[in-house]
């Protein structure tokens, strides 16, 4: 088995195969394992996947300290406040909220004992023959696997070698720049989102390593910004958010400083297929649900358990490729239907917008409004029913 990708799909497909008995190699394209990234929830059937590798006490044990969501008005107050979810699946901020990187800490932990993990190194082709796949890598070596992963990101590059011409990426129309900036003294515990005109929106967020995650986001149809090089970029976020109010400067001026800056267009994945020949996609290569769904770390979990799952039945590669999408599609399919007017709705344009914005969730925030709205942040599909392989 070779898997491309070692974040959290990767990690944990390699996980269950190993236990398998599975022979696993995973390639990284950086030279290292990627510890940064922002915040994520572990939610509903990828929280009961964690709970079955025995990982949810490390989780918690790694959570960001975030303790709620608060939206803002101009002056920086809160209009309404939303504590964190208590459950497996409630709240706009998760009881399980980890920084992406630690749970990738965690994953490789998990598995750098019993995987062989190559970094530095992707695919450059891939050969699907009868009986195996031929792999050639960026490091001049070739070999053959029964079953080749692509555990990538929504932009897959590996995934245009195994699915060529195939343009997947549906985009939402709307960008977003994530930072990680200096912690300072006003800076408090609850994820704080703040609306300004024009659809923009910055919010700050804790975590457990002394600093604070930012985002900036916009809405913009043009394609193509995120490829801008990165002194464009940080121009961009300057001419976009420079009179947006709040804490703009700050973030702005961080960002300046920020060698992390990670910026891209929000979308998801939508495919016929997830395989062909002996190759298949898992995570967000396969069905990124974008950040807007909340779902991105629970899918990537969860089919990656199912795969593996399936794959130790011993019923064959293209049995075991046909049972996962079947099991998982479905999910899927629910997991990427976001509410009617996603993003806007969320991001309204002008005062007026934003004031009725604010005024549903200042209803929605009272203790009777919580009764009644219980599900506003629960995400599109929050369970399944796992199978227990």
């Amino acid at each position: 088995m070779l898997i491309s990708g070692a974040s959290i799909a990767g990690p944990t497909l390699a996980y269950w195969l190993a236990r398998g008995g599975w022979d696993v190699t995973i390639l990284e394209r950086a030279e290292t394992l990627r510890t940064g990234g922002q915040n994520i929830d572990v939610r509903g059937a990828g929280r009961e996947v964690a709970r079955r590798m025995g990982l949810e006490p490390a989780i918690r044990a790694c959570t960001t300290g975030e303790v709620g969501t608060q939206f803002l008005d101009r002056a920086g107050r809160a209009v309404a406040s939303f504590p964190a979810g208590t459950d497996d699946s409630g709240g706009a901020t998760a009881e399980l909220e980890i920084l992406r990187g630690e749970l990738s800490r965690l994953l490789f932990e998990a598995t750098r004992d019993d995987v062989r993990y190559r970094f530095g190194t992707s695919v450059t082709s891939i050969d699907d023959r009868d009986r195996a796949a031929l792999v050639a890598t960026d490091d001049g070596t070739e070999a053959e696997y029964d079953v080749v992963v692509i555990a990538e990101g929504m932009r897959s590059r590996t995934r245009r070698l195994a699915f060529p011409g195939v343009s997947p990426v549906v985009y939402k129309g709307m960008y977003t720049a994530y930072a990680t900036i200096p912690r300072i003294d006003s800076d408090i515990d609850w994820w704080r989102w703040y609306s300004a005109t024009g659809g923009r929106s910055i919010t700050l967020r804790p975590d457990n390593l002394g600093t604070t995650r930012a985002t900036l986001s916009f809405p913009d149809r043009e394609p193509e910004l995120d490829r801008q090089n990165d002194g464009a970029v940080r121009a961009l976020l300057h001419r976009v958010f420079n009179d947006a109010g709040w804490q703009a400067r700050r973030v702005l001026d961080e960002i300046d400083r920020d060698a992390d800056l990670y910026f891209d267009h929000v979308g998801q994945v939508k495919l016929d297929a997830w395989h062909r020949g002996r190759t298949v996609l898992v995570g967000d290569a396969a069905y990124c649900a974008s950040p807007l769904s909340g779902m991105g770390t629970s899918l990537a979990l969860t089919g990656a358990y199912v795969l593996a799952g399936e794959l130790n039945t011993g019923s064959g590669v293209e049995g075991a490729f046909a049972a996962y999408e079947a099991l998982m599609r479905p999910y899927v399919d629910k997991a990427q239907d976001l509410p009617p007017g996603t993003p806007r709705l969320a991001n309204p344009r002008t005062r007026l917008g934003i004031a009725a914005f604010h005024t549903v969730l200042r209803a929605a925030g009272t203790a009777a409004g919580r009764r009644i709205t219980s599900g506003l942040f629960r995400p599109p599909a929050d369970q399944m029913e796992l199978p227990m392989y």
